[in-house]
């Protein structure tokens, strides 16, 4: 019913930052919140911010708190997330990922994800 497609990784030197967006689509997507999980090599897949379908309420992962930012698109269809002052640490496959709600940080609450986005951040 819904399927979401991730975009914007790439390679970008700590203190850089990107972009990632997630493009949703599906008959029940204004029904659903959208999160971005991360995944590092060896690590488990880690919360790092959400944001309900009204976009009033917006939680995020207190690593990227006051550096990253989840917004959503006109058509409310998509999902950025703004990365600034990126650290290696950050380095992860990007995941968006969506559910009816409530926020949920737990990955394995969610019932969409998408196919990830590499993010490499270099010292």
């Amino acid at each position: 019913q819904v399927q979401l497609v991730e975009s914007g990784g790439g390679l970008v030197q700590a203190g850089g930052s990107l972009r990632l967006s997630c493009a949703a689509s599906g008959r029940t997507v204004s029904r659903y919140y959208m999160a971005w999980f991360r995944q590092a090599p060896g690590k488990e897949r880690e919360f790092v911010a959400a944001i309900s379908r009204s976009g009033d309420n917006i939680v995020y992962a207190d690593s990227v708190k006051g550096r990253f930012t989840i917004s959503r698109g006109n058509a409310e269809n998509t999902v950025y997330l703004q990365m600034n002052s990126l650290k290696v640490e950050d380095t992860a496959v990007y995941y968006c990922a969506t559910d009816r709600g409530p926020i949920e940080k737990r990955a394995a609450y969610m019932d969409y994800w998408g196919k990830g986005t590499l993010v490499t951040v270099s010292s």
